[in-house]
């Protein structure tokens, strides 16, 4: 197998992580979406949605979208389980993921995508260009402030984001309050779960 990632960029963080969980060692190659290689016609020919990551499979096959590529190694390398065990589990750990990718990852990318000149006429990722729309940053910049709240909320009743185990929905997590960051939105003296929390996460070998 093969995987393709970026190592500046927080959505094939999230493989890096889950794979460091497991144990999981795949050869990989980097893609330099600072200078746009995404969007060469090699890599198009790759990943016509010019993204990363993207998971080439021994036979060809390729498996682009975070929690698609995740799933696939959930189920090829069953150890350690990151997405559950029980149908309860499963869909409680799918529940906070969409959550956290939609209040969260998407509430950055909102913000940057809409107000930094690195991308101008590519505010939204794929093959086309798209223009910049500046009033959706400073939603975006509200949406992630809301969201940390949200974060801190659902810490005080458990210790991780989706009940008392680690899971695929603290490695989206992680990387949401890391990438916030770039945004300089950071958590609050106040959330002091979310703080907590991160603070646990960030000291396990799989966050270097």
């Amino acid at each position: 197998m093969l995987l393709y990632d970026c190592s500046t960029a927080p959505s094939p963080r999230r493989v890096r992580i889950f794979m460091a969980e497991k144990s999981i060692d795949i050869p990989v190659k980097q893609v330099d979406l600072r200078n746009k290689e995404q969007l060469s016609d090699e890599y198009r020919a790759i990943n016509p949605q010019c993204d990363v990551p993207f998971l080439v499979l021994d036979d060809g096959t390729g498996i682009g979208e975070v929690e698609a590529v995740c799933r696939y190694l959930e189920d090829a390398f069953p150890e350690t389980p990151l997405m559950g065990t029980t149908a309860k589990e499963k869909g409680f750990i799918s529940m906070w993921n969409h959550r956290i990718e939609m209040g969260g990852l998407m509430a950055i990318a909102e913000v940057l995508r809409n107000s930094s000149p690195a991308f101008k006429d590519r505010a939204l990722p794929g093959p086309d260009n798209r223009t910049q729309i500046p009033e959706l940053a400073e939603r975006g910049r509200q949406r992630i402030v809301d969201f940390f709240q949200t974060l801190d909320t659902q810490l005080e009743k458990t210790p991780y984001i989706a009940g008392e185990k680690y899971s695929f929905a603290d490695i989206t997590a992680q990387v949401t309050v890391d990438f916030a960051a770039w945004i300089k939105v950071v958590i609050q003296d106040s959330q002091t779960h979310l703080k907590k929390w991160h603070d646990e996460i960030s000291a396990r070998p799989s966050a270097k």
